[in-house]
């Protein structure tokens, strides 16, 4: 679908799980960040569905009856299929699935559809039986708890979001947006990724590996915070940039300057930097006929051999094979 824009775009069907006492945010992400996912011409490139046991009304932590059109029928043709997270119910009480449910789950699983979980959504997948010996995250508050109902999983609560292998699994609320927008990403690029983050007003990218508990403390009138000087970095990802040098922008020692950063960030400068610099060569590499050593020098990784290194490292492929894949016509 993405390699040939000429042909006919048939949307990506997502089925939406929804079980009682379901997390409404959770499950309305979804629908929000994946419907806003389109081509130029504003064509649709996924479809989203709710579905429940039985097609019957399930509850959710808002106080409000969710009212479905589908039953676990849906997962049968769905090419993925998200489970939202829940705050109540024997996925949390006791690590039991309805068999049915659980089923249903791992025959979508088995046929090839992509799985899919927001939050303690991943409970039910590992009820399911479909997380053993995989790694897998949740939110982290209900960490120990996964941890007795589920020790053959192999649990990160550190982290925004886990993909393994067809199988993702994300932390608490707005890391379902992340995960979502990775999704997007993976299959369509980052432009089309960017431009969804942009309509939902959400940051384009946070790395899955990102600490999930970041704390924000309400900075005092006469602090400064570090966002003025992230953007001027992102300004010149081109140029040399040192610790140094954003410590001095942001009129603070480096020491302090680290510490505000981490603080409103969850991550060092060095790593965001990163970060940057590597989505910049993701939309280079999409968007543009530069080589490989032009992106990697506008991109301030210095070298090619430093933008191979650090690009395979982040993104799991080569520039090259990732521009095979992502590079519009």
């Amino acid at each position: 679908m993405r390699n040939n824009r000429a042909m006919t775009i048939v949307p990506h069907r997502i089925a939406v799980l929804a079980l009682d006492d379901v997390v409404s945010l959770d499950l309305g992400t979804p629908s929000q960040v994946f419907g806003t996912a389109r081509t130029e011409d504003l064509t649709p490139l996924y479809r989203v569905e709710v579905c429940t046991p039985g097609g019957r009304p399930v509850r959710s932590t808002a106080g409000f009856q969710v009212l479905p059109e589908h039953g676990l029928e849906l997962l049968a043709s769905a090419d993925t299929v998200i489970v939202p997270g829940i705050h109540d119910g024997p996925p949390l009480t006791d690590g039991t699935l309805d068999p049915e449910v659980a089923a249903a789950l791992r025959a979508a699983h088995e046929r090839g559809a992509r799985i899919m979980s927001i939050c303690t959504g991943a409970f039910v997948l590992a009820a399911a039986g479909l997380l053993d010996g995989r790694p897998a995250t949740t939110h982290w508050a209900y960490a120990d708890r996964f941890r007795r109902f589920h020790p053959a999983v192999d649990l990160d609560p550190e982290v925004l979001f886990l993909d393994s292998d067809g199988v993702l699994t994300s932390a608490g609320v707005a890391a379902g947006i992340d995960l979502c927008l990775h999704v997007i990403r993976t299959d369509h690029g980052s432009e089309v990724a960017n431009r969804a983050a942009r309509r939902c007003v959400v940051p384009p990218w946070r790395d899955g590996g990102q600490a999930q508990y970041i704390e924000r403390p309400v900075p005092r009138a006469a602090e400064a915070g570090t966002a003025a000087t992230r953007e001027w970095a992102r300004q010149r990802l081109h140029e040399p940039v040192a610790l140094r040098d954003l410590a001095a922008h942001a009129r603070m020692s480096v020491r302090t300057f680290t510490r505000h950063f981490r603080s409103e960030t969850g991550i060092s400068p060095a790593q965001w930097l990163l970060q940057q610099r590597t989505d910049h060569a993701r939309l280079l590499l999409e968007t543009t006929d530069l080589t490989v050593d032009q992106i990697a020098r506008r991109s301030g990784f210095g070298t090619t051999a430093a933008f191979r290194q650090h690009f395979h490292h982040r993104v799991g492929v080569a520039p090259t094979t990732y521009r095979r894949t992502f590079r519009r016509p």
